[in-house]
């Protein structure tokens, strides 16, 4: 008869973030002595790692901190939302983070090698990614610098950590411009732009639109000499679409996010969006 409990099996499965069936597994090799089971069930999840090599890892979480003006987030990823809502994996990400913010990291690489309690910061997500069971990676980080740079973290469940999480920097630190900037923040959470003004969209991108937007209005049929101002209206619209500064602002359409920066006395100098799995 196998001498542990059902308690002794989720009090384990907290533990370790590892499926029911490895846990029982490891405490009956292990007589009910669970410090033994954590060993049996790291060996054999590190034995299994490579297997676990090829599996998608698109659950997981963000996170994010800011300390004297200097903003850091990462994304931490594993395979289902059962181990992503795990209170071990949660504070993986935290010590992810705090790893993250102590080296000074600014790629994924650094941050890897990043020193973590006597080995490196990617060999102990190895570690904790076989106790659980999964492929468990960290994807990437970023790091925005600014006079005041606000971290947004959005839930979309309540089941789960925060998966959209945004950075976003101003030039001011007035109480105005920290306004703006946590509602710009929320903006971009929500409309995901993806440069901050239009010079840095690059020049192909934008010739390639034009292209496009020419050719299109050629197939419509449009008058030779109207062509030039449907092009950059149509050019304007997709700036509009990808461009922070140019979007219409989410809380007055009205208006763009870069005149919402204006009117607070402030710009936006940076930003990073991270979206758990894209």
């Amino acid at each position: 008869m196998a001498n542990y409990t059902a308690a002794d099996i989720k009090a384990l499965r907290e533990r370790t973030g590892a499926g029911m069936m490895d846990v029982k597994k490891a405490l009956d090799e292990a007589n009910g002595d669970t410090d033994k089971a954590i060993e049996i069930i790291r060996v054999k999840g590190l034995k299994g790692a490579t297997k676990r090599e090829g599996r998608a890892a698109a659950e997981g979480l963000v996170a994010a901190t800011v300390e004297n003006g200097v903003g850091v987030m990462v994304e931490l990823n594993c395979e289902t939302d059962f181990v992503a809502k795990a209170e071990k994996f949660i504070t993986l990400g935290d010590a992810v983070l705090k790893t993250a913010v102590d080296s000074g990291a600014a790629d994924l690489e650094s941050l890897l090698a990043a020193e973590y309690e006597g080995r490196t910061l990617g060999d102990h997500v190895t570690e904790e990614g076989a106790l659980m069971g999964e492929k468990v990676v960290v994807r990437r980080i970023a790091r925005v610098e600014g006079a005041f740079v606000d971290a947004y973290l959005h839930r979309t469940s309540k089941d789960l950590p925060a998966q959209v999480s945004v950075l976003l920097a101003v030039d001011s630190d007035s109480d105005e411009a920290k306004t703006a900037a946590h509602d710009i923040a929320v903006h971009t959470a929500a409309y995901s732009p993806t440069y901050l003004t239009r010079e840095d969209v690059p020049a192909e991108t934008v010739e390639n639109e034009r292209r496009i937007a020419d050719e299109t209005a050629r197939a419509e049929g449009k008058p030779e000499q109207a062509l030039p101002k449907i092009v950059e209206g149509r050019l304007t619209g997709f700036f509009k679409e990808i461009v922070l500064e140019d979007q219409p602002f989410a809380k007055d359409p009205k208006t763009t996010v870069g005149k919402v920066a204006s009117e607070a006395g402030t710009k936006v100098t940076g930003f990073a969006r991270f979206r758990v799995g894209n």
